[in-house]
């Protein structure tokens, strides 16, 4: 059974590399989200696993996404894809419950790491 995952980022390019650095043996069905109000509207409709979520996008930003998605108890696991990797930034989306930080540019073999750390992959 293939896991649902969901890519938000408003860049388009950003969008099209976290897909390409996906594991090729992972069985994935992968949407796609350009803000956050789009994420949590796919999310509420269910079936999403795994959200690889951008911090800094127009509408809603990724904080709020990940303070919502606890608020409201969904059960996707949020890994966060970012350039901005302050030390507060990082703090933060831990203790909102994200599983991990994935600093931008992304890179195949350390989506790998990540998801077999948690037992994704």
């Amino acid at each position: 059974m293939a896991t649902s995952v969901l890519i938000c980022d408003d860049s388009m390019m950003a969008r099209k590399q976290m897909k390409k650095s996906l594991p090729d043996e992972w069985a994935v069905e992968v949407q796609f989200a350009t803000n956050g109000v789009e994420a949590l509207e796919t999310i509420r409709a269910g079936g999403i696993d795994v959200l690889f979520l951008d911090l800094t996008m127009p509408i809603m930003d990724g904080f709020e996404v990940l303070e919502k998605l606890h608020e409201e108890g969904h059960k996707t696991l949020a890994l966060v894809v970012s350039a901005d990797i302050q030390p507060q930034a990082i703090e933060r989306v831990k203790k909102l419950n994200a599983l991990d930080f994935i600093k931008k540019p992304v890179d195949k073999v350390k989506i790998t790491e990540i998801l077999h750390k948690y037992g994704l992959l």
